[in-house]
């Protein structure tokens, strides 16, 4: 009896080693897969369901600040390498394309750069597009506005006060910047607010038609947009944008930042969020 058992117990020792290391290994499988299984699904949703994106400059202003995080929704207008991370060239051409309608703010590569710029569709392909003294006239029909209430937006880094506008100080401190603003009217009935500081170079320009498979693009701050009224140059305008560019539309702004926050205070990173401006559907 002693002698057996003195045998038996290498031998269940070592089995119960081997079993430890299988189920080490599966588990270790297991949680490869699960890494695997998450990178593929959050590709999936990057690539065909919702990018973010962070507005960089003034030009969408009033609708979109400096500092907005959105989400992008991927699928309005079909999808191409533009739509995958890194751009990598796996989509040959456009799958599902859809053309955007007049008045739709769209997200795109610049046509030179490839950087991210986001603006208005003004016009489509075959549409006569002029300005004239500030105004759109869309195919002959000049569009019209109206004046609403002013535009007032906090001062902060990343939204200083711009020519045009007026800063006024808080009296309980700080500074808000306030912009003259208009609603301009598409023939459809669509309408979105404009900001107007006044006469400048780029009020006057075309008449031009817009190419086939292009679009016709401005920013809502017209004094302070880079956009199709100026030729496609790195870091400047975009001239006609072609719609195989077209990246995604915006879809909420998620959170806000105002560009005070420093990395080394974290507390600067919460009082930095602009609150009012969080979770907000476009």
């Amino acid at each position: 009896m002693d002698e057996k058992g003195e045998a038996g117990e290498p031998r269940r020792d070592a089995d119960d080693a081997r079993g430890r290391n299988r189920a080490a290994g599966g588990g270790m499988v297991n949680l490869l897969q699960f890494v695997l299984l998450a990178v593929i699904l959050a590709l999936a949703l990057r690539t065909f369901a919702f990018s973010l994106f962070t507005i960089p400059s003034e030009s969408m202003m009033p609708g979109l600040l400096p500092g907005d995080t959105i989400a992008a929704k991927k699928w309005p207008y079909g999808y191409s390498s533009n739509s995958l991370p890194f751009d990598l060239p796996l989509i040959p051409g456009r799958w599902f394309a859809h053309q955007p309608q007049r008045g739709d703010v769209v997200i795109f590569k610049h046509p030179v750069d490839g950087s991210d710029y986001v603006k208005r569709v003004i016009g489509l392909p075959g549409d006569e597009v002029e300005l004239r003294n500030g105004y759109v006239v869309l195919n002959g029909q000049l569009l019209s506005q109206s004046a609403t209430d002013d535009a007032i937006i906090p001062v902060s880094p990343d939204a200083p006060c711009g020519w045009g506008g007026r800063e006024e100080a808080r009296p309980a401190g700080g500074a808000d910047c306030r912009y003259r603003r208009n609603r301009e009217y598409l023939p459809s009935g669509v309408s979105y607010e404009v900001l107007d500081f006044g006469p400048t170079p780029q009020d006057n320009w075309g008449p031009r038609t817009v190419p086939e498979g292009s679009l016709f693009l401005l920013g809502d701050n017209r004094d302070n947009s880079m956009d199709s009224r100026f030729p496609a140059l790195p870091g400047g305008g975009v001239g006609f944008v072609r719609q195989d560019l077209l990246i995604g539309q915006p879809g909420a702004v998620l959170w806000s930042t105002d560009g005070s926050a420093r990395w080394a205070d974290p507390g600067s990173w919460f009082s930095s969020l602009r609150s009012n401006r969080t979770a907000q559907a476009l």
